[in-house]
């Protein structure tokens, strides 16, 4: 029925980069790590931790911490979100928490409730407070 190839032989036929699901209509609790691109169409309660890209569907719902590369919120967000590279918030979006991103794109229609900090500024200040908890320890 399912052709009998191991999971093994699967991921690298496909590249091992593909994109997970949750759909509309499904609840997850819990955390969420992962290596390839990610779409919450459904309602996530947990935190999200990608290397890729994020896609909250207009229906999703995220009510946790996002971090990645770059994400693209159609949806609701209840959280910090922190992405490298380019954050979208497109009309229907809905995000409360604050924002982290290199470059930030926000459609007239969206709404956002909280700070915002873009470039490097967030990297670099998260990297000084390490540095001075290491050296308040030592």
């Amino acid at each position: 029925m399912f052709n009998g190839k191991s999971k093994t032989e699967f991921a690298n036929e496909t590249g091992g980069n593909s994109t997970s699901l949750i759909g509309n209509g499904t609840t997850l609790k819990g955390d969420i790590n992962s290596n390839g691109d990610l779409r919450i169409d459904g309602h996530l309660i947990g935190n999200i931790n990608t290397t890729a890209k994020v896609v909250i569907g207009a229906n999703g719902i995220v009510e946790g911490d996002i971090i990645g590369t770059q994400a693209d919120i159609m949806g609701k967000v209840t959280g910090t979100i922190k992405v490298k590279e380019l954050l979208q918030l497109k009309a229907s979006a809905v995000v409360n928490g604050n924002i982290h991103a290199g470059k930030l794109q926000v459609e007239p229609a969206a709404t956002f409730n909280g700070g915002c900090h873009m470039g490097n500024a967030g990297e670099k200040s998260t990297a000084m407070n390490e540095k001075q908890k290491a050296s308040n320890a030592a």
